[in-house]
Parts: structure tokens; C-alpha cells; sequence
């Protein structure tokens, strides 16, 4: 009767460890797959929306994400539709003057936002920024992606930024209600 109950509880522990090892086994893919969940597909084309807006622009904020860099033009009362160009340079031109203004990284992106960065009605500075200078409030350290930044000026309703990146990397750009979203990605795999 003792070998029976001992062969009995052998079985169990087997059973128990094989079951343990079969759920963990299917946890690694769930794993895996969240470890490579980054959206893919931006490509590194130039992107654009119309409109070029009377609203000003009131700050510009950068964030960290698993998968890619983001900046966010905050544009109060701007709506869904603040007009945009987003494009890879190989060097960054103040729009008004031509005038060349370096940028860090290993690609510049040239970003333009359909909203001036003052007040079209008095003239009163709304976003702070200084032509050729990284943009005030801006920290950088510990991202991925982006390298650098720099305020090109506001001319015609429209405000440009420099956004230098580690490489030419897909991107994406987002109209949200009095945001524009401009995401750069880690890589072009969708790995993290």
C-alpha cells in the first residue's frame, strides 16, 4: 500500500511540475508579444495637413514611451484640425530668412505647426522660444530618439522647430482636439 500511495504522489508532483512548466511555456509568447507590440508602418515620408491657424501656440512637451519619442504642440482652442508639415532635412532653414540653424542628431526633422507663437491680435508672445536656441522647458536626457531640439521662429501663422533624432526613423503625426503629435519611432522593426 505504500508503494501505491508513493507512486501515487510521484505522480502528482510530476503532474504538478509538467503543469507548471506548460503554463509558463505559454507565458513566454504573451511575453514576447507585448515586448513587440510597437505599432509599425509610419514610414519616414514627409506628412502634412492644411491650415494655417490664427491660434496660437502655447507650449511644446516631449515624452518618453516604450516604442517611440513623442513632442506634443499644445494649441488651446485649436480644434482637431491645427495645420502641419513634418519632413526630414538634411540641413534646418529658418523658413522667414533662409538662415541655416544647426541641429544635433543623425537626422533632422523640419516641423512646422499651423499656429504662431504669438498672439496674431496683440503681439504678445504666447510660446517663448528663441531662434536657434533648443526649446526652454525642453529636456532631453535618457531618450532614445530624439538628440535635439531647436526654435526656428514663428513666420505666417506658422511656427517651426527643429527635432534632431538619433537616425532617420519612421514617424507619425496626430491632430488630436488642440494637440498636434508628432511620434518617432525606437526603430523601424517595432521592436522595443
Amino acid at each position: 500500500m505504500r508503494r501505491i500511495g508513493a507512486a501515487v504522489a510521484a505522480l502528482l508532483l510530476a503532474g504538478a511540475g509538467w503543469g507548471a512548466a506548460t503554463t509558463a511555456a505559454d507565458a513566454a509568447p504573451a511575453a514576447t508579444a507585448r515586448a513587440t507590440a510597437c505599432p509599425t508602418g509610419w514610414g519616414s515620408g514627409a506628412k502634412g495637413g492644411t491650415a494655417v491657424g490664427s491660434v496660437p501656440l502655447k507650449d511644446i512637451k516631449t515624452g518618453r514611451h516604450d516604442c517611440f519619442d513623442r513632442m506634443v504642440f499644445a494649441v488651446p482652442g485649436g480644434g482637431s484640425h491645427i495645420g502641419y508639415s513634418v519632413r526630414y532635412v538634411n540641413r534646418l532653414h529658418q523658413s522667414a530668412s533662409g538662415r541655416y540653424i544647426p541641429v544635433g542628431g543623425g537626422a533632422v526633422l523640419d516641423v512646422h505647426v499651423g499656429a504662431p507663437s504669438y498672439d496674431p491680435v496683440t503681439g504678445a508672445v504666447t510660446y517663448p522660444g528663441k531662434v536657434g536656441r533648443p526649446l526652454p522647458g525642453v529636456n532631453l536626457s535618457g531618450y532614445r530618439t530624439f538628440k535635439d531640439t531647436r526654435y526656428a521662429g514663428s513666420f505666417e501663422g506658422e511656427t517651426q522647430i527643429g527635432l534632431g533624432v538619433r537616425a532617420r526613423l519612421p514617424f507619425r503625426v496626430i491632430q488630436l482636439s488642440d494637440r498636434l503629435v508628432v511620434d518617432v519611432a525606437h526603430n523601424w522593426t517595432g521592436s522595443r
